[in-house]
């Protein structure tokens, strides 16, 4: 199924306080890729997944899903689309804590009305395809979290869906689950042909789709390839431990800043003293915030 969105524009609220979250963001994601979508926070990431998934409605523009434009679809339609076309991934898996794993991946289908015979089958088949066959009947609280986002996507393709969309489907895990599920997206698009959108902060997990999209203030900036990624940002491996110490350095700036301006409005320091440390604090988050880009592609 291809997705294709024309001119998409979405804001929240009205007046002065009105956010445009997209503006008029265009994308095209071919049948059967796999596309990542990574961008810093408030970007416009899970607004887009959201847009696509039939969760939320632009205010302008175009969502061509598999030849149809979606946003021409009523409530009744979209509930429809949202529960056979489209299948969601999300970052804190969303399983029904009193189900078993078998349970939460079944419970789609149920509300489909899908025969029971049939949703049995399709059960173990999922429970096949993402390796969890042997913790069918644990809860999600007796369950990993790679675990957990196995089942999670299993859950997501309980109905078939053409297209399967993930909001940081790896925000919850340590490195080497993020890497199988990352592995485990791949060999479900190898496996059954599906068009995947994921949206992540991980350039690691990003390097596992086709083709890679930047979103930057509610537009699609760029899109390449992992190889054209690596020629662009060079060979970079990804340390999460390093990652996590910048972000807390610019956090640590970011505090420092803000205290900054506190004792300058209570006129514990002259207006030269201020400007001269908040243009150093600055520079020095700016490097700090490119070497944390070079890292994360946010």
């Amino acid at each position: 199924m291809s997705v294709v969105l024309k001119n998409v524009v979405k804001i929240y609220g009205s007046g002065p306080t009105a956010v445009t979250a997209l503006k008029n963001l265009n994308l095209s994601v071919e049948k059967g890729e796999i596309r990542a979508i990574v961008g810093p926070s408030g970007s416009g990431k899970t607004t887009l997944i959201n847009i696509i998934g039939g969760i939320d409605k632009p205010n302008a523009g175009q969502v061509i899903v598999d030849n149809e434009d979606i946003t021409t679809y009523d409530e009744k339609r979209l509930l429809e689309y949202r529960r056979k076309k489209v299948g969601i991934v999300f970052q804190f898996f969303n399983l029904i804590p009193t189900l078993t794993a078998a349970e939460n991946i079944e419970l789609p289908m149920i509300i489909l009305g899908i025969p029971k015979e049939e949703r049995k089958r399709r059960v173990e088949e999922l429970l096949r395809m993402v390796g969890m066959e042997h913790r069918k009947d644990h809860k999600p609280g007796e369950l990993s979290g790679g675990e957990q986002q196995r089942v999670a996507i299993a859950a997501a393709l309980a109905n078939d869906p053409v297209i399967l969309l993930a909001d940081e489907p790896t925000g919850e895990l340590d490195t080497k689950n993020s890497r199988l599920v990352a592995m485990l997206f791949r060999d479900l698009n190898k496996e059954t042909g599906k068009t995947i959108i994921i949206v992540t902060h991980d350039i690691a997990i990003a390097t596992y789709a086709t083709r890679i999209s930047r979103i930057e203030d509610g537009v699609i900036t760029e899109t390449f390839t992992p190889a054209e990624m690596e020629a662009i940002f060079g060979a970079v491996r990804v340390d999460e431990k390093y990652v996590h110490q910048l972000e807390e350095r610019i956090s640590k700036i970011e505090e420092e800043i803000k205290s900054l301006e506190k004792r300058f409005k209570e006129g514990q320091i002259t207006a030269d003293e201020f400007v001269k440390r908040y243009n150093e604090l600055k520079e020095t988050k700016e490097k700090l915030e490119n070497e944390l880009k070079r890292h994360t592609l946010i």
